[in-house]
């Protein structure tokens, strides 16, 4: 196999995809976060290629204009996707990340190109459950607290400059989350595996149960850690994550 990138640079990847690995996992950021969330992890998994995506308003595309809603974000990142799904693959979504990671996965089969050998969604109840997260509940104040316990917990002291930016990132997010509404489950033609973090005081096993209506094939694992532990992709995580292939 030639070494190289399949295509031109796309704003959606923080690197351009090669063409070096079997397979392919696209990894979906939760709410208020970016592809840096997955800056810790290796680029390959044995022989899958560990492809960050990168929403539009953050980051280094800070300037691009936020994607508004989960089904905005999704018709968007169709064509992106599409000539990078020339060989297996499986997309990985933390938290709110599993919405529009869901609503991709239906994108992709009404425009009959491949879907994933499997959905990985992490610490997020289902889509009819959405409306159920805690933090929807929170003032912008309490937002604000979020962000800076979130950067303290990554083992650096939060800047006002820095939580100004990363709050209104969240606030954003946090709106397309607020609006996104689907009342009735569409299943996926792909198995789902539901992963609950052992640790996680917000998202218990139970109100994860609610995927298993979005597939012919849905597994529920319990992982050691808490939320955020898969930003340092931990062994467990990642033998996991390779199990599809």
């Amino acid at each position: 196999m030639t070494s190289g990138s399949t295509t031109a640079p796309s704003p959606w990847f923080v690197r351009p995809p090669s063409t070096d690995h079997a397979a392919r996992i696209f990894c979906f950021p939760f709410a208020g976060s970016g592809a840096s969330a997955f800056s810790a992890w290796p680029a390959a998994l044995d022989d899958v290629e560990v492809c960050p995506v990168q929403f539009p308003g953050r980051e280094n595309r800070l300037g691009h204009p936020h994607y508004g809603t989960y089904e905005n974000l999704a018709a968007a990142l169709v064509e992106p996707l599409a000539p990078l799904l020339d060989r297996p693959f499986a997309f990985f979504a933390h938290c709110a990340g599993a919405l529009p990671a869901y609503e991709t996965v239906l994108r992709l089969a009404e425009h009959g190109l491949p879907t994933p050998e499997c959905l990985f969604v992490s610490g997020q109840p289902a889509p009819h459950d959405a409306s159920c997260d805690r933090m929807l509940t929170l003032t912008e104040p309490e937002l604000r607290a979020e962000v800076e316990s979130f950067v303290r917990s990554r083992g650096v002291e939060p800047r006002p400059d820095m939580v100004d930016l990363g709050l209104m990132v969240l606030l954003r997010d946090h709106a397309a989350a607020g609006a996104y509404r689907r009342r009735e489950p569409v299943a996926v033609d792909c198995p789902v595996v539901v992963l609950h973090w052992r640790d996680d005081p917000d998202v218990s096993l139970d109100a994860l149960k609610g995927w298993r209506r979005y597939a012919d094939s849905v597994e529920f694992r319990v992982v050691e850690g808490g939320h955020y532990d898969f930003m340092d992709a931990p062994h467990e995580l990642r033998n996991l994550l390779t199990g599809w292939r």
